[in-house]
Order: C-alpha cells, then sequence, then structure tokens
C-alpha cells in the first residue's frame, strides 16, 4: 500500500467532517465498536502517557504548546490534532515532524486487516473517517515508542474516538456555543459532552469558564475525584511585552513563576500559555523533569499558524479561523486592540452549519469592507446566504467566488495603512495560507 492508496481506503469510510448540519451521534451510540477495534489490535492507545485536550477554543494552541515543550524537555511527544490545512498528515505528528507518507502507509497498511474483521462483524457499527484515523495514529505512536500523545479531541469530548485512551491530565480549554446541533443547544449540555473525557481520579486543568459551563464540570470532577488545576485562580498571567508577532507574559504558578515569550499573537494565547504551564506544573509534581528553561524554551518555540496569525504588512493581512460567535467577538476585540484607526477590509467565507447571523452581528462593528466568498469544502456557506445576511444589516459588500479572487481583490482595493482580515473558517485560512505561500 502506498500513500496515496492509504488515503484512498480512508476516504472508504464515511466523514463526517464533510457532511454540513448533520448529527452522527445517534441514540445508543457508543464507542463500543471503537475499544473493540483497538482491543484486536492490542490496544495501542493505552502503550504510551496521555494528555487529553477538549473546548471549543484554543485546544488545538493548548496542544502545540504542550506538545512543544515536553519535546524541548528531552520527551519523545506524539502529538495528533485535527482539522488539517494541506495534508492529512499534519494531524499526526512527532517532535514537530509530520508522520511520512511511507509511515502512513505502513501504519494503515498493518491496521486494516483488524479494520477489516470490524466491517464483516455485524455485532458492532461501521467505523468513521475520524475513528480509523485516530486508529492508525494510536497505532504510529506506539510503533514509535513515544513517551507522552497528546491528544486533540476532534468533536465534543464524550464521544469522540480519542476518549478511549486513559488521560493522566485532561484539559478542558474554553467552551462556547458550536455545533450545537450535535453537541447540544446550550453551554450546560455543550459542557457535559467535553467533560466527558475527565478519568476518575485524574487531574483535570480547566480554563475560565462562563458560569454555566463551570458548574457542570465542578459537578463531573467532583463525582470522578479529579483533581482540578484552574487557571485563572491558582495559575494568573500578566503581559508584559510584544508586537504583532509575539507576546511575553509572566505566569504564577502553583510551584514558580515563569517569564516567557510566545511567538503567537491575540490575549487568548496568554491564557492559553497559562493552561499549558499549569499542564507542566502538574507533570513536575508527578516526578517528570520539565525545568523552567525548558518551559520557556518550549513556548518560544511553539507554531500554531492561522490562529490570528499576521501574514504580511503594508498593508497588514491577519488571517485567523475563527468560526463561532465566541471566537469571532475575541477577534473582533483583538482587531480592537491591535489595529485601532485602520481602516478594515473584511474577506469572509464560513460553514453553512454555522450561526452566521450571529457571527455577522459581530463583525458589524468593525465597519468593515466585505467581500464575501466560499471555499471548495463541501460545508462552505452558500454566498447567497452571507450576502442576505450582511445587506440585513446595511454594510455593502463584493462577491468573489474563490478564496484567491476575494484576497486579490482585498489586496487591489487596500492602502499600504489598511488591515485585510481573513476570517469565519479554518478552511478559509487554508486556502488564504496557500495563496501567500505560492501553493
Amino acid at each position: 500500500m502506498n500513500y496515496n492508496q492509504a488515503e484512498e481506503y480512508l476516504n472508504s469510510f464515511i466523514n463526517y467532517e464533510q457532511i454540513p448540519g448533520i448529527s452522527y451521534v445517534q441514540p445508543g451510540y457508543s464507542l463500543k465498536h471503537v475499544e473493540e477495534l483497538l482491543n484486536r489490535m492490542g490496544n495501542p492507545q493505552l502503550a504510551t502517557r496521555t494528555i487529553h485536550i477538549a473546548g471549543t477554543k484554543g485546544k488545538g494552541s493548548v496542544s502545540a504548546m504542550i506538545a512543544q515543550v515536553l519535546s524541548s524537555s528531552g520527551y519523545k511527544t506524539g502529538l495528533y490534532t485535527s482539522p488539517h490545512f494541506h495534508t492529512l498528515r499534519e494531524r499526526i505528528s512527532i517532535d514537530g515532524s509530520l508522520i511520512s507518507e511511507a509511515e502512513f502507509a505502513a501504519a494503515m497498511a498493518e491496521i486494516k486487516p483488524f479494520i477489516e474483521s470490524m466491517r464483516k462483524d455485524t455485532a458492532f457499527r461501521q467505523l468513521t473517517y475520524f475513528e480509523a484515523l485516530t486508529a492508525l495514529a494510536f497505532a504510529y505512536f506506539k510503533k514509535k515508542q513515544v513517551d507522552f500523545q497528546v491528544l486533540e479531541v476532534g468533536l465534543g469530548g464524550r464521544l469522540d474516538a480519542t476518549n478511549v485512551a486513559r488521560p493522566i491530565i485532561c484539559i478542558i480549554t474554553p467552551i462556547s456555543l458550536d455545533h450545537t446541533q450535535i453537541l447540544g443547544n446550550s453551554l450546560e449540555e455543550i459542557a457535559r459532552e467535553k467533560a466527558g473525557i475527565i478519568k476518575p481520579g485524574c487531574w483535570v486543568v480547566l480554563s475560565p469558564q462562563p458560569e454555566e459551563a463551570a458548574s457542570v464540570i465542578s459537578d463531573i470532577c467532583r463525582e470522578k475525584k479529579a483533581k482540578v488545576v484552574q487557571v485563572g485562580e491558582d495559575i494568573t498571567w500578566y503581559k508584559i511585552g510584544g508586537d504583532l508577532y509575539f507576546q511575553s507574559l509572566v505566569i504564577e504558578g502553583r510551584r514558580n513563576s515563569y517569564q516567557v515569550s510566545i511567538p503567537l499573537s491575540g490575549d487568548f494565547q496568554l491564557e492559553n500559555a497559562a493552561s499549558a504551564v499549569a499542564t507542566f506544573e502538574v507533570l513536575g509534581s508527578a516526578g517528570f523533569a520539565i525545568s523552567t528553561a525548558d518551559i520557556a524554551g518550549g513556548l518560544a518555540r511553539v507554531k500554531w499558524p492561522g490562529r490570528f496569525h499576521i501574514l504580511q504588512e503594508y498593508p497588514t493581512v491577519l488571517v485567523d479561523g475563527a468560526h463561532n460567535v465566541a471566537s469571532i467577538k475575541r477577534l473582533v476585540d483583538n482587531i480592537k486592540g491591535y489595529f485601532a484607526h485602520k481602516r478594515i477590509f473584511l474577506v469572509f467565507g464560513t460553514s453553512c452549519d454555522k450561526d452566521i447571523p450571529g457571527i455577522i452581528n459581530e463583525l458589524v462593528p468593525l465597519s468593515p469592507q466585505v467581500i464575501v466568498t466560499r471555499t471548495t469544502h463541501s460545508r462552505a456557506a452558500p454566498l447567497s446566504t452571507l450576502v442576505a445576511e450582511f445587506s440585513k444589516r446595511g454594510i455593502e459588500l463584493e462577491i468573489r467566488e474563490t478564496v484567491t479572487e476575494a484576497i486579490s481583490r482585498a489586496l487591489s482595493l487596500a492602502d499600504r495603512t489598511d488591515l485585510i482580515c481573513v476570517t469565519g473558517s479554518l478552511f478559509v485560512v487554508a486556502e488564504a495560507l496557500d495563496y501567500f505561500s505560492g501553493g
């Protein structure tokens, strides 16, 4: 099996990432079929120490920070994230190096017989694309004998394929309304799904949460007798400097004080860094060798593109994968903080299963000149929907059929002192990254 054949095989499974507005969670749904597959494979998910991250905002950034610091501390560290920008291989890496095409193909060939045995077993539900890919990641990390695997939840938590691991630390980043057709229509319901990753007796690092979410998670932690570190209370932080490309901050932990710099912009990344440091302090208390120098060095090298990411200046081009009301609100607040008084051109496209009216309401105060567009992704919202929502709010706009055309138009209109912001979806950001890298 070569890489193309491995990808083709994976694509033979139903992929809910490509299907708009559908809930894969049916009554009686469980992870028994995933557990059975992994049991037949020798339970690779249990072969190493696991750090598990759920949440609505920031879970990818926190995952990347934790993996980088663990690698900097000398621990061989696997990282599993989603979605990807350019290649599926971005989702699976060890110490910053993506799984190679040959390794991906070999891992798929190794697990395929087990998957096929499951396909023939009518006692179990059919696997999905994400579940098969997650099994491959576990097999790969076991084969490579990693010291840690850092797992970002794909969606939700309780019924996510990653939730078959047994983490020593669970992290729950800020929760807000998103994927409501699957996870629930209230913060309480969504928090209950996210907190489904919490295992009896484990450590939980809890980022600052809305009160409704915090109450649900606290109850579950008490039920499970989990030990909680509350970011914002047990761990605090304050910014001491920065520019468009990096931020310096002091994080006051339970065990130490840390002065660090991160090559990421946006105030939300300060909170994410504090959540990562809370995790390292828990690991330190458990006897793992992670020094203040390792933490500072690792955080200084972290890479997580597409989140409040400056691609060029004169004019400034900012891309941000914000795709729900809460993350767009935070983006708008940061634009006001970083780019006060700049004229703003907004290149906007989003997915059809998002709260489009709510998102656009948050963007209106920027008084942007808007260019709406759509990606090639199957979940991309129709241009007519976007036009209607902006028009209702009295915002004139232009339409471009592709992200490339929309960016080209924005660059032709903008002066050197203006800001072009490309946002609404990670899929839009992926195509913007391609545009500016010449991909």
